[in-house]
């Protein structure tokens, strides 16, 4: 399997367009030791032929012309990108959908209740189904596997919790499945290989901790160095955990959590323009390499 990172910030990107925190200033100034990133974007291949995005960031467009892979072939239109697979109905994971609008047939694998909340609730998304078979809506649910095609993947998803976004009104979210609002990805490979795919994780337990010792490659959420991190910065907002990340640092955080992990290579994804670890020169980023996880960087390509 092949694994292609397109994206690797959170929401933003970094630099962030509004953001002069001390990270996006370096940065753009040239005095920082780290690169830019844009939105978390992973896709999958068993072949390299036929692709599958997990989720779909707001930086599709620019992410798929700056991978060859994911470029047409031949004289006319066409496209390897054979599907989608929602992880959530957050915005950094659903927006790029609408870029993948010009009639070109693929499916988007996501919970019944996803799929309400995109489809009944946000009358843009009907871009998406203008003309027959041109998007196939496929119904997953967590604890369930199924295949991803023809391609010789198999994908399991599971619940990592109730979380909807913000823009969900709370009497949808009162009709919705708890179970469905944010998923966890375990891709296989018809070698056996697998892919844990968690962008976004609110808490860790041992079941979590079982599931990602038995995949070959973990790419889990990076999101925020500290639970008070925002605030920090800014001086107000919500904090990680409120807003559904584990912090990766802390005696009850992410590195922490995940220490016992042996097996799997171990790779932080969806970092936030204010996490001190993009700092190659930083404490912070030495301590992460210490623990034995990477963080990725936009364009990696990861052989499994």
């Amino acid at each position: 399997m092949r694994v292609s990172i397109l994206g690797s910030a959170a929401g933003g990107g970094f630099p962030q367009w509004n953001c002069s925190c001390r990270n996006c200033s370096a940065l753009r100034a040239g005095t920082f030791r780290g690169s830019r990133r844009s939105q978390t974007q992973v896709a999958v291949s068993q072949d390299g032929q036929s692709w599958f995005l997990l989720n779909a960031s707001p930086d599709l467009r620019q992410q798929i012309e700056a991978c060859p892979a994911l470029h047409p072939s031949g004289s006319g239109r066409g496209s390897p990108i054979a599907g989608v697979v929602l992880t959530s109905a957050d915005l950094d994971q659903v927006v790029g959908l609408l870029s993948l609008r010009e009639l070109q047939p693929f499916r988007i694998y996501c919970t019944p209740s996803v799929r309400r909340i995109l489809r009944e609730d946000n009358n843009v998304f009907a871009m998406l189904n203008r003309v027959p078979e041109q998007v196939f809506w496929m119904e997953i649910r967590p604890g369930e596997s199924f295949p991803l095609a023809s391609s010789g993947l198999c994908c399991a998803a599971f619940s990592l919790g109730g979380c909807y976004p913000a823009y969900v009104s709370s009497r949808r979210v009162d009709s919705l499945q708890a179970d469905e609002g944010l998923l966890g990805l375990m891709v296989t490979s018809s070698s056996g290989r697998t892919l844990a795919y968690l962008p976004t994780v609110p808490e860790v337990d041992q079941a979590l901790r079982e599931r990602l010792e038995a995949a070959d490659l973990v790419l889990f959420d990076g999101t925020f160095w500290t639970d008070d991190e925002l605030i920090r910065v800014q001086g107000d907002g919500a904090t990680a955990r409120q807003m559904g990340h584990i912090p990766v640092s802390g005696s009850d955080g992410g590195l922490r959590q995940l220490d016992g992990l042996r097996h799997p290579r171990k790779v932080l994804v969806h970092v936030n323009n204010t996490n001190p670890m993009l700092d190659e020169s930083g404490p912070e980023y030495a301590q992460v390499r210490a623990a034995g996880w990477e963080i990725a960087e936009d364009g990696w390509s990861i052989e499994l």
